[in-house]
């Protein structure tokens, strides 16, 4: 069964009664050349286990069943079931497990089907749900390789680069956390129903340890938040309601021009790197400032 053939997608969802819902954003693949080369480079050979999100019909679960020794998928929608009972009937080394992705806890799901052994994750991710669902993938800590295919432009903004229109504060949560790669452009002539921008297969392979060290994880997300809430501030303005009661803004000013920062810059325009050094600095102004009241 061609899963990725229009005819042969209706005929299926005709049978079983099932209608597009476009609150879930349900959009399905009509080209087999990207099933294929999302299984073939999301490294389910190698690691021999997959936990799959939103597997739709199962075109892209039928290939990483001929990939991998096991496929579990994870499917919010209950009317899906049946069909994926029908489509992907040939393959014993599948499971699916009915559930939302943003309320399982998918270390506890990868230790109860797979034990210890080496996992990784795949999806065709809806837009809607696309930051938390990565940031659930990769708080898990549970996957060697992350592959999901996502709106092209949030897969270019998880991989900009410091002081581009596209580098935001989510870039920086997902490159503190894991190596991301674009691996392939999708057209949106590939799916129906057609959604109304491309998409892109992005990679994300978790670090073993956070891209930069910092003293307070917490603080530094916090700036890094702070940033970009208000990013066409200079930092000493944008940092104020983090920072401005304790240190006040000449106390802030301070604080940037003792990393090596220019007191105008933007915070768009600060690295991992840079972040980490600002993050450092204040915990130390912030510390000595308690222990002298």
């Amino acid at each position: 069964m061609n899963l990725c053939d229009i005819d042969v997608i209706r005929a299926v969802l005709a049978k079983h009664g099932f209608h597009f819902s476009k609150s879930l954003g349900q959009n399905f693949l009509t080209d087999v050349t990207v099933p294929q080369r999302i299984a073939a480079k999301s490294g389910a050979a190698q690691a021999g286990n997959v936990v799959e999100v939103g597997p739709g019909m199962g075109c892209l679960t039928a290939e990483l069943c001929r990939t991998a020794e096991r496929v579990v998928a994870v499917e919010l929608d209950r009317a899906l079931l049946p069909v994926l009972d029908e489509t992907l009937a040939e393959f014993d080394n599948f499971e699916v497990v009915q559930g939302d992705v943003l309320a399982l806890d998918l270390a506890a799901l990868c230790a109860e089907k797979f034990g210890d052994a080496h996992t990784v994750a795949c999806a065709n991710l809806p837009y809607y749900i696309t930051t938390p669902a990565i940031t659930a993938l990769l708080e898990s800590r549970a996957f060697d390789k992350i592959t999901v295919m996502v709106q092209k432009e949030v897969a270019q903004r998880i991989c900009a680069a410091p002081g581009t229109a596209a580098y935001s504060a989510f870039s920086i949560y997902v490159q503190y956390h894991a190596a991301a790669e674009i691996l392939f452009d999708v057209p949106a002539d590939c799916f129906v129903p057609r959604p109304k921008v491309d998409s892109a297969v992005l990679q994300l392979t978790p670090l073993p340890q956070p891209a930069v060290e910092t003293q307070d994880e917490k603080l530094f997300f916090a700036l890094v938040r702070a940033a970009f809430n208000m990013r066409r501030k200079t930092l000493v303005n944008a940092l104020g309601p983090v920072l401005g009661g304790a240190l006040g803004k000449d106390g802030i000013t301070a604080l940037i021009e003792s990393v090596g920062l220019d007191t105008r810059v933007r915070g768009e325009r600060l690295s991992l790197a840079d972040f980490a050094r600002l993050t450092d600095a204040a915990a130390e102004r912030l510390k000595t400032q308690q222990e002298t009241q």
